[in-house]
């Protein structure tokens, strides 16, 4: 029987989403065999994993450490079998402003930006309004502001974050969309649709918030379009396992927003629906994680 330590928590913003991420994960597990260890990750974790010694780690930890290479560079040096993206892969997706150096290298569509500093903040606005101020190194929408024009607070009234470098990105209205990669395979897309506001941690986490439209209403063409988008996308960072990325469709063009490399994993989650709807249970859709997960990449 193999041994699976499910990796959950951690001490980032999204720690309560981890939770139930690595609990719906470890049911699953059970379920379908395997022996089970919850591990809630805190600065103690290699100890931990050394005494625990599972044959793979799944890592259903969301945010800083979890998701930006650090919980993956624990693994690398125990030499514990992990899911998901790899040191490199994870740590170049977290830092927003490096993976859209490579996704415009390979050739993908994003919004037009710029990095600044926390200091730089203060001389107004960097570009005209509408335009989205994000963490440079957060996940889960977690500290982002949309500053639109009749919005008469400034930047740093609206930014009170403890973040050093900040994305500031033009605005692109329109329809939002994500597709779940595994395994070097899109599986499909879903539309987001948010009852009020924008698709922001709130609207993620709560339920009846958003409306998912899985699959998207999209024309045939466009549909199969935006799945080799995300593979593109997936593939330009070197994920591997499972990635979600999200776009903006507007004026007939997809612009990439972001790939998730530990994408959530609760009930609200969307890449479980998605691969749901392509035929993938959710527990297998753990399963099959959990068997090609590896060191390395």
């Amino acid at each position: 029987m193999k041994h699976v330590a499910v990796l959950k928590g951690g001490w980032s913003a999204e720690r309560e989403v981890s939770l139930n991420s690595g609990a719906a994960c470890a049911r699953a597990l059970r379920e379908l065999g395997y022996r089970v260890s919850e591990v809630d990750v805190g600065r103690d974790v290699a100890q931990v994993l050394s005494a625990l010694r599972p044959d793979v780690a799944f890592n259903a930890l969301h945010g800083t450490f979890g998701e930006d290479g650090g919980m993956q560079g624990v693994l690398e040096m125990l030499e514990i079998p992990y899911t998901h993206s790899g040191v490199l892969a994870s740590s170049v997706a977290m830092d927003k402003p490096m993976a859209k150096i490579i996704f415009e290298a390979a050739g993908l569509r994003c919004p037009k930006g710029l990095v600044l500093s926390r200091d730089e903040l203060v001389k107004g606005d960097p570009m005209p309004r509408p335009y989205v101020a994000k963490p440079a190194c957060e996940g889960s929408s977690v500290g982002v502001h949309i500053m639109q024009p009749d919005d008469k607070r400034t930047l740093p009234e609206v930014v009170q974050e403890s973040a050093e470098e900040w994305l500031i990105e033009e605005y692109i209205p329109g329809r939002e969309i994500t597709v779940a990669v595994l395994n070097n395979k899109p599986l499909g897309v879903t539309e987001i649709r948010p009852k009020s506001g924008f698709y922001d941690y709130e609207n993620k986490y709560t339920d009846g918030k958003t409306e998912h439209l899985c699959p998207a209403p999209l024309p045939p063409q466009r549909y199969d379009e935006v799945m080799q988008l995300a593979l593109r996308a997936h593939l330009a960072l070197g994920c591997r396992g499972l990635s979600r990325s999200d776009f903006r469709f507007n004026d007939n063009e997809f612009y990439l927003l972001e790939v998730n490399t530990q994408p959530g994993m609760t009930a609200l989650s969307l890449s479980p629906e998605i691969a749901a709807h392509a035929g993938i249970s959710f527990n297998e859709l753990v399963r099959l994680l959990v068997e090609d997960a590896r060191l390395g990449k």
